[in-house]
């Protein structure tokens, strides 16, 4: 079920910032840190009130010199994989915060519920809660997909914070029940890949071969959204941000530009939709192997 209205759309948007190369075009020494400034700025001006960030590339350090004064958000941070051994995940989330210049973070994340499933799920969690007790981190959790069974993985470790994908495409978290058990469980539920990874804007002709096959379903709900006369970036967020049981809605934007065109599509009147008719017959195709995100949309 989705709620009619929310307080306001900013206060539920999470601002993941993205620096990669193929999002963010290269700027000269000192652009960069500028280019930050005014996102942040635009973000906090509107409300936004979380900032979700990924250990890679340079992001942690351009939010470290660009943060607003106060700053008005809260932060939430992804480990480095188990792979990388279990001193280095510790060591990392330290790191993080000491890249952006702060004394501690709101949230700590796994960044793959596999990583827990495993033999030493137990010791890196352990790893995480110590790092809550020190102060470090207000919270922890684990960003997770319906096919890691978040259910189980909630009952055994308890975290205050779980993020995983939903979108119109794939609604299975919704209509399967698992984000109002999550939340019936007292914990925060945040949505990602809300644009489905650009699928909601990809031609036929891009789509990745293992999703060849949906092309008919995903040009019927771009034309339904046609006819309703609803642009995809507006459905989705209206989506994801109807849903009562979600707490933040993770919006990817690599500039200022991006994010006040998500702020306005957050902010437009609520469409009038069947939101069952949108999602495709096949949703898991959607999280099956490694799907490059398609547009500038995530």
């Amino acid at each position: 079920m989705i709620s009619s209205s929310f307080p306001s759309p900013a206060k539920k948007l999470a601002l993941a910032v993205v620096t990669e190369p193929e999002r963010a075009v290269p700027a000269p020494v000192g652009v960069g840190e500028e280019a930050m400034r005014t996102l942040l700025g635009t973000a906090a001006d509107a409300g936004v009130s979380v900032v979700a960030t990924r250990p890679i590339g340079d992001t942690e350090r351009l939010l470290g010199q660009a943060w607003p004064f106060p700053s008005p958000f809260s932060v939430t941070v992804r480990t480095v994989a188990l792979s990388e051994g279990l001193d280095r995940v510790e060591a990392r989330a330290r790191r993080s915060l000491e890249r952006m210049g702060l004394p501690r973070g709101d949230t700590l994340l796994v960044s793959r519920a596999t990583d827990l499933a495993g033999a030493e799920g137990r010791d890196l969690w352990d790893r995480l809660q110590a790092l809550k007790d020190r102060g470090l981190y207000r919270r922890i959790g684990f960003v997770t997909t319906l096919e890691d069974g978040p259910a189980l993985l909630a009952r055994r470790f308890q975290p205050d914070v779980i993020e995983m994908p939903c979108n119109i495409l794939d609604q299975r978290p919704v209509t399967e029940g698992v984000l109002s058990d999550l939340a019936a469980r007292g914990i925060d539920v945040h949505v990602s890949s809300v644009f489905a990874r650009g699928l909601l804007f990809a031609s036929r002709e891009a789509l990745p071969a293992h999703l060849a096959g949906q092309g008919v379903a995903l040009s019927r709900t771009r034309r339904r959204l046609a006819e309703a006369r609803v642009d995809p970036m507006q459905a989705a967020l209206a989506y994801c941000l109807g849903l009562p049981p979600v707490t933040a809605v993770v919006a990817s934007v690599a500039s200022a530009a991006e994010l006040r065109a998500v702020l306005a599509a957050a902010h437009a009147p609520r469409p009038d939709l069947d939101w069952e008719e949108l999602a495709l017959s096949e949703p898991a195709a959607i999280s099956t192997g490694s799907v490059a995100r398609i547009s500038n949309a995530a």
